[in-house]
């Protein structure tokens, strides 16, 4: 029994002993990993695996020896966390020992060292003595790149958990350190050395008298001059080098003696890598510096900067120069400073100011905007250097502004003393202690005489610097000021065509300055503009138009932009809302222009109101039942109608009404929209007008119970109003509202009627929770697009309702829609509805703008193209391949409108496969197919341009001969496409050179100078191809 009892325990040992001697003799690798799963499965212990190895570990031959380490060291790797403290020691013990052994072993040794590193039964001291061991026996620079690394990776693990332990050996771990990492040039290796540097420093390891050493091992590599080998598998980057070297260099003051000299030797250089390096290592010191490390080398920084600024020709340098000064300038007035120390923030600006300030007096010279930068760069460092620099400029730029009289030398005094006042915004002071508060009345005069300048650059540059200054304090500019400022607005808000830019920054300036002053706006600007809105008002009556039309729509504009202010609103909102009513009261000819412009204003005053709950409440409660009441008494029949009303049923007023009425609705709050909804939705169904202005309407208002074709019409009104409700508020007697609208949305005779009435149903479709009453609602919608498409009279209005219904499922991912998708897809063969079908798969894919949004709360799924396309682009192919050809075009036309929609890094997979169709499409004569397919192509050619070289032959004839399509916008988009071919591989393209050179001057003479515009670029583009340089 004992004899089978020691056989049993001598088998596993002898299998591991043939493991071991595969891999050491046999020189397989497998056994390493079998040991090591062995081990930890238990089968094993590490004592076993060492007793197994002692012969190996003991061979004369170093090679033999080396095999050995190596297995004990990968099995250590993998299996550390199972060994116990005793374990552990006796390993350490023994792979310090191997240190001193062939240099052939030292790597094996290091791999074991790294596993150990690892172990978290490591007893105290033992990590010192490891690292004292490489430090003393090996020299790590003569060793292979990834036992470098090996070293590295001990280091950090060590100073990673023995963090105490490794700073008792104080500045002798930096020296040992140092001694590893000299020399090191591998980026990979680098990376590591980098972050144990920063780590040293930032964790506060004792650097002694080393600092220098360590300075010098590391800025050794600056500037980082590295470039990665193509195809780099370790995807190492030159940025990736000089951000970690930079962090280091910048992570202590004790570095500044040494690294400013270097820094500035640098920028000095011609090297343009090396100016932004530095200057931007330059930057990153400044946040740790202080004035006592750069006191010595404030002169010979500040002469860097500057000519870099000066005479660089590159903006990178600039832009880096002058945040460098920035940073300066912060470092100095971060600085705290004992009662007798010397300020060397005022010594420094006092030097900026003295090399720059007599540039500023010289507009018309070349150096007078880097003066101006460099001088606005140390101004916006801080509150005290602002102050200093805006004391000594403005003087003397509001002086040069009166020396000087010409516009274009004003206009660029003025730009700099707009950058200026910029600065002052920054900095947060003390009431009475702006330092514009002394310039104010002559900044007010200098702005009045900009404004009133002939020039409209200088107009232009005088709006933007009002605005500026009306933004600082508000008891800056006095009421006089402020009454100067709105005339000379309302003066700007009425200039001619040829000043359109000034117009526009006088409106945005009104808008910006009302908020801050509604007072003054109250009270100068907006009686103004309602006395112009009457004259206006009277014009139309008179019937002077033409004169007046512009000087009208100008004046709805100010109106618009002046409502930035809760109380504005107040008075602007009932002076709009009042224009539209007088116009409905006259008798005279009102084009639906007119209607649309006042729309359009009552829209901008909506989107400014959304930011104000109660603004935007004041506004919805006020406008919506005006707009209701002018619509609804507009339906009514009445013997004579007035002009004005059959205006307020055209389509397009109609839509601009709904987008107002949809902007007003978007940002209710739940309580509030639950109020609104309680009134706006019985109206429709039972007619009760109570809550509607003059509400005194002839007959009934029931647009669903045989209402009148100008009654049904306003269902577009209702649509804007639920379907931008938030998805959280209840419609009362919805069932019936739904019902209503699904027969209303295949009631023959008024097309815009029944697809406002479908637009709706989807609308409310799309928000509904799933449940029964959902189910229901499909059911009956399904129901009623089968009845309609089966009979010939109600074809078309089926059909829209179920392209809106499908649209109103496939955003939320409803199981239903692929259902309806395919019923689509099938009428694409239909003979009839074909075309209408193919077009609606742009409507699938497009976002709409007054249903179905995600601003009006809509279940709108992220990603829900790329979903469609999966789901349905397959099936569009086959349906193309299997479709008689009179029908095919139809295919295209909707894998178009699809493919041109979907987000370019989902088509770029599938391009192969589907580019010979969409290059088929090309030859349809259909242009809305030509222009979806040609906007399909032209990113294609920028973003695949291997796959499209494969074409290239057809791409170069099919674009050629669309240039001179029918179509202008088929004409633009093929000549675009000429010029992205030119992305192409040049020795692709050069064959086709001089055909296209010559088939390009035709375009030339094009009669539309859109059509010459990209004709002249893409035949410049091909003119160049193959030239140096191209």
């Amino acid at each position: 029994m004992a004899a089978a009892a020691d056989l049993e325990a001598a088998a596993p040992t002898g299998a591991l002993w043939g493991l071991v001697h595969d891999f050491v003799m046999g020189q397989q690798e497998g056994p390493a990993d079998q040991v090591a799963a062995d081990v930890k499965s238990g089968s094993y212990t590490v004592l076993q695996v060492v007793e197994a190895l002692g012969s190996s570990l003991e061979n004369p031959e170093p090679q033999t020896r080396e095999r050995g380490i190596q297995l004990l060291s990968q099995v250590l790797l993998q299996c550390h966390s199972l060994l116990l403290e005793k374990e552990v020691v006796h390993l350490v013990l023994f792979y310090e020992n191997r240190l001193k052994d062939h240099h052939l072993v030292i790597p094996a040794v290091l791999r074991g060292l790294r596993a150990l590193s690892l172990c978290v039964t490591l007893p105290p001291g033992l990590a010192v003595s490891v690292l004292k061991a490489i430090f003393q026996e090996v020299h790590v620079q003569s060793l292979p790149q990834v036992d470098r690394h090996t070293v590295y990776s001990i280091i950090t693990n060590f100073m990673r958990t023995r963090e105490e332990e490794l700073k008792g050996l104080g500045a002798d771990f930096t020296f040992g350190f140092i001694q590893v990492m000299d020399g090191e040039k591998d980026p990979r290796n680098l990376l590591v050395a980098f972050r144990i540097v920063h780590d040293l420093i930032s964790r506060d390891y004792s650097l002694g008298p080393f600092v220098e050493e360590l300075f010098e091992v590391t800025s050794c590599y600056f500037p980082i001059d590295f470039t990665p080998p193509p195809n780099d598998p370790h995807g190492i980057q030159r940025e990736d080098l000089i951000l970690s070297l930079r962090a280091v260099l910048a992570s202590t003051p004790r570095f500044a003696e040494f690294l400013l000299p270097l820094l500035i030797e640098k920028v000095d250089s011609e090297i343009l890598s090396a100016k932004l390096d530095s200057l931007q290592t330059l930057n990153a010191c400044c946040a740790v510096y202080g004035q006592k490390e750069l006191k010595d080398f404030l002169p010979s920084l500040w002469a860097s900067i500057r000519r870099e600024v000066f005479q660089t020709a590159s903006e990178r340098v600039e832009a880096e120069g002058l945040a460098a000064l920035q940073s300066l300038t912060a470092c100095l007035s971060r600085s705290v400073l004992r009662a007798d120390a010397e300020d060397l923030l005022d010594f420094f600006l006092s030097n900026i100011l003295q090399d720059c300030r007599h540039h500023l007096c010289e507009p018309d010279m070349k150096l007078v905007w880097p003066s101006a930068k460099l001088l606005q760069a140390a101004a916006g460092a801080s509150a005290r250097a602002c102050d200093h620099i805006t004391s000594n400029a403005l003087p003397l730029l509001l002086e040069q502004f009166h020396k000087h009289r010409q516009s274009n030398q004003r206009r660029t005094i003025l730009e700099m003393i707009l950058g200026f006042l910029k600065l002052q915004q920054k900095w947060s002071y003390e009431k009475g202690e702006r330092p514009l508060s002394t310039f104010k009345d002559q900044l007010c005069s200098l702005i009045f005489t900009a404004l009133t300048d002939p020039n409209t650059q200088l107009q232009l540059v005088g709006v933007r610097t009002l605005t500026v200054l009306g933004a600082q304090p508000a008891d800056l500019l006095s009421s006089g000021d402020l009454e100067l400022a709105v005339g000379h607005l309302y003066r700007l808000s009425f200039l001619e065509e040829d000043a359109q830019s000034c117009r526009v920054a006088a409106l945005e300036a009104s808008g910006a300055l009302a908020t801050l002053y509604p007072v003054a706006f109250s009270s100068h600007l907006v009686p103004k503009l309602a006395e112009e809105l009457c004259m206006g008002e009277s014009d139309l009556a008179r019937e002077k138009r033409s004169t007046n039309c512009s000087r009208h729509l100008r004046c709805l504009q100010a109106l618009s932009a002046v409502s930035t202010h809760p109380s504005i609103v107040k008075e602007t909102l009932p002076l709009l809302l009042q224009h539209l009513c007088q116009l409905n009261k006259g008798n005279v000819v009102v084009e639906p222009s007119e209607v649309i412009a006042v729309c359009q204003s009552l829209q901008r005053v909506a989107e400014k109101c959304q930011l104000d709950p109660e603004s935007c409440w004041y506004f919805h409660q006020t406008a919506i039942p005006c707009l209701l009441a002018l619509a609804v008494q507009a339906s009514m029949p009445e013997k004579e109608h007035s002009i004005m009303r059959k205006v307020l049923l055209e389509d397009e007023v109609l839509a601009a009404m709904v987008s107002v009425i949809g902007t007003a609705t978007t940002h209710l709050s739940p309580d509030l929209a639950a109020q609104s909804v309680a009134c706006i939705v019985p109206l429709f169904l039972d007619g009760n007008i109570s809550f509607l202005p003059e509400n005194s309407f002839p007959c009934r208002f029931q647009p669903f119970q045989d209402g009148s074709s100008g009654q049904r019409r306003l269902v577009a009104l209702l649509m804007a109003f639920v379907c931008s409700l938030p998805r959280n508020v209840e419609i009362p007697q919805l069932n019936q509202l739904m019902r209503e609208l699904l027969e209303l949305s295949c009631c023959p005779g008024c097309p815009f009627s029944s697809t406002a009435a479908a637009k709706c149903f989807a609308g409310l479709l799309n928000k509904h929770p799933a449940g029964q009453q959902l189910d229901e609602f499909l059911q009956l919608a399904v129901d009623k697009v089968e009845a309609g498409l089966g009979s010939g009279a109600h074809r078309s209005q089926a059909f829209t309702l179920l392209l809106w219904v499908t649209k109103a499922l496939v955003l939320r991912y409803h199981p239903l829609s692929s259902c309806l998708t395919d019923r689509l897809m099938g009428l694409l063969s239909d003979s009839e509805l074909g075309p209408k079908a193919a077009d609606g798969f742009s409507l699938l894919m497009s976002d709409c703008t007054d249903v179905l949004t995600r601003a009006g709360h809509a279940d709108v799924r992220i990603m829900f193209r790329q979903r469609f396309f999966t789901d349905n682009v397959p099936a569009l192919v086959q349906g193309f391949h299997a479709a008689p050809q009179d029908v095919k075009p139809n295919y295209l036309k909707g894998l178009s409108h699809v493919l041109n929609r979907l987000p370019k890094p989902v088509l770029l997979p599938e391009l192969p496969t589907l580019l010979s169709l969409l290059l088929e499409a090309l030859s349809c004569p259909d242009c809305v197919v030509q222009l979806s397919t040609l906007s399909c192509l032209q990113p294609l050619l920028l973003e695949a341009p291997q796959v499209m070289s494969l074409h290239v032959d057809t791409l170069v004839t099919k674009f050629l001969n669309l240039s001179s399509s029918p179509s202008m916008a088929v004409r633009i988009a093929a000549l675009q496409c000429m010029h992205a071919l030119t992305r192409l591989p040049t020795p692709v393209l050069l064959p086709y050179k001089p055909q296209v050179i010559r088939a390009l001057a035709k375009p030339l003479d094009d009669k539309k100078r859109l059509v010459r515009k990209e004709a002249v670029s893409a035949r410049g583009e091909w003119f160049l191809l193959g030239s140096p340089g191209s």
